[in-house]
Parts: structure tokens; sequence; C-alpha cells
């Protein structure tokens, strides 16, 4: 299930801002080495910062950090509606 460029993901968004993940696209091995992390439907995560360039970007998840790429990001489509 490849997300689509219109749609909402991690990737998207703005620093400080939560959101709830909503779906994920599994099929890499990549990405369910992630979601042993806690990165699943249904988790809370907020963006913590960006690297100088925009990429990776860092998360808390838990009350953890996490870094991501913005392409690894993308696989994570979240709910519409922000949270703050």
């Amino acid at each position: 299930m490849l997300m689509k460029t219109s749609e909402r993901t991690l990737a998207n968004l703005k620093q400080g801002q939560k959101a709830v993940i909503e779906a994920v696209d599994a099929e890499t091995v990549e990405v369910q080495r992630l979601m042993t992390l806690g990165l699943v439907e249904g988790a809370e995560v907020e963006l913590a910062s960006k690297a100088l360039g925009g990429d990776p970007l860092e998360f808390r998840l838990f009350g953890r950090g996490i870094s991501l790429r913005k392409e690894q990001a993308r696989r994570f489509r979240i709910a519409s509606g922000d949270r703050e």
C-alpha cells in the first residue's frame, strides 16, 4: 500500500505538532522494524526537531526520541486534524 503524495504523513508535521498514526505502509522490512519500536496505528507521535537540511526528522514517541528519514516518515499516514 504505497501512500499517495496528497495524504498526510509524519513527514508533513511541523515542529512541536502531534498526530496519531492512522495507517502504516509496512511493505518493507525497514518499516516493519520501525513498527517494533512503537510506530504503529493508534500511536501518538510528536515532531521534536528537524536536522539543519530538514532530514532526518526526530520524533517523540512514548517519551523517547526516534529519528527517521523523510522517506521513512512518508510510510506512516496520520489522522487529519492537528493536535497541539
